[in-house]
């Protein structure tokens, strides 16, 4: 394997990909998946998704580019039959340093141990409230909160520590609960990250006015636990992250609304029928698909050129577009396609 590192058009790297392993979900979130949007019968067909020997040889080709972290999402990617299996192949390449999943937990339980057996480093869950009742509408009517909980517990008795917990913050919504989410995490020895409410997608009916700014959560944690800030573990790191004076762990902000990170972002996204985005607000991928069967070496040539001309910089931009929705009327990728 040679390694070559592209630099899109602003000198950015290729190191992270998110890569969906299914489109399907079990929950319809409103801010990814509002039901009554987007309806049962809105999946792919399971022979549109790229196979294991596709996503393998996908993976290859882009370690070849410098890819070191490769997170697998959905949907919900624990629906994907046999993904122990994805995850153990994933896992015995030769420079990929991480392997992590993000899922709503539902499934965990049953799987949690399967999947740190083969190999799988890290899980990260969302958790948007530790209401029961407002957990099943933000899920829409579809979760059960003791389902997750016990899915994050038997995650943590299978070896993942810490555990990485997503909060979606919406003004109105869910921001009472942040002290709650926050003594939970600390509690149980999880790392907590509050994320600002983003336009990805078009059908989750985003204004500025429900996005809760991180410095605003910040403040009303530091108020029962006092904050300090940590240096950031490697260049483009996505969360603002701080640790609590008392030692009981630390808690992260993403902020792509209020202060935009585009500048270091290093991440390639490529959905469960292999189209590459090369922004989470992007609004149209390139396809990758037919490039597989030539192999990883013809897939990582093809990729590279398109980082190349890559100049993705939309929350930079939408924080420009003062008096605007911050491009709200822009078409984009739904999220649930790629992941977040």
């Amino acid at each position: 394997m040679t390694e070559s590192i592209p630099r899109d058009a602003l000198g950015r790297p290729l190191r992270d990909l998110r890569l969906s392993v299914i489109e399907a979900c079990n929950f319809r979130c409103p801010y990814c998946m509002p039901a009554d949007r987007i309806g049962d019968d809105h999946g792919m067909d399971a022979a549109a998704r790229l196979s294991f020997d596709e996503i393998e040889t996908l993976v290859r080709g882009f370690v070849q580019l410098g890819v070191r972290k490769l997170r697998l999402t959905g949907g919900e990617p624990l629906l994907r039959k046999r993904l122990p299996e994805l995850v153990r192949r994933l896992a015995a390449i030769d420079g990929l340093e991480d392997l992590a999943l993000t899922t709503n937990g539902s499934l965990l339980a049953a799987h949690a141990q399967a999947l740190r057996d083969a190999g799988l480093r890290r899980i990260t869950v969302s958790l948007d409230t530790l209401d029961p009742a407002l957990f099943r509408d933000l899920s829409g009517g579809r979760g059960d909160l003791a389902g997750v909980l016990s899915g994050i517990a038997a995650a943590k008795a299978a070896g993942f520590a810490p555990i990485k917990l997503n909060c979606v913050l919406q003004r109105g919504v869910n921001e009472d609960g942040i002290v709650a989410l926050a003594t939970y995490a600390r509690e149980h020895g999880h790392v907590l990250r509050f994320i600002e409410y983003m336009d990805v997608g078009t059908c989750n009916g985003w204004s500025r006015e429900r996005v809760v700014p991180s410095i605003e959560v910040r403040d009303r944690l530091h108020a029962h636990w006092p904050l300090q800030p940590l240096d950031p573990n490697y260049r483009g790191e996505v969360a603002a992250r701080h640790a609590y004076v008392d030692g009981a762990g630390e808690v992260g902000f993403v902020s792509s609304v209020s202060a935009p990170f585009c500048g270091d972002c290093h991440r390639a996204r490529v959905s469960a029928d292999g189209q590459l985005y090369t922004c989470l607000f992007a609004g149209a991928g390139h396809a990758l698909r037919s490039l597989l069967v030539q192999g990883e070496d013809a897939l990582a040539s093809h990729v590279a050129s398109l980082w190349e001309q890559r100049t993705d910089r939309y929350s930079e931009t939408r924080r420009l577009e003062a008096g605007s929705e911050g491009g709200a009327s822009r078409r984009h990728v739904e999220m649930y396609l790629i992941g977040g």
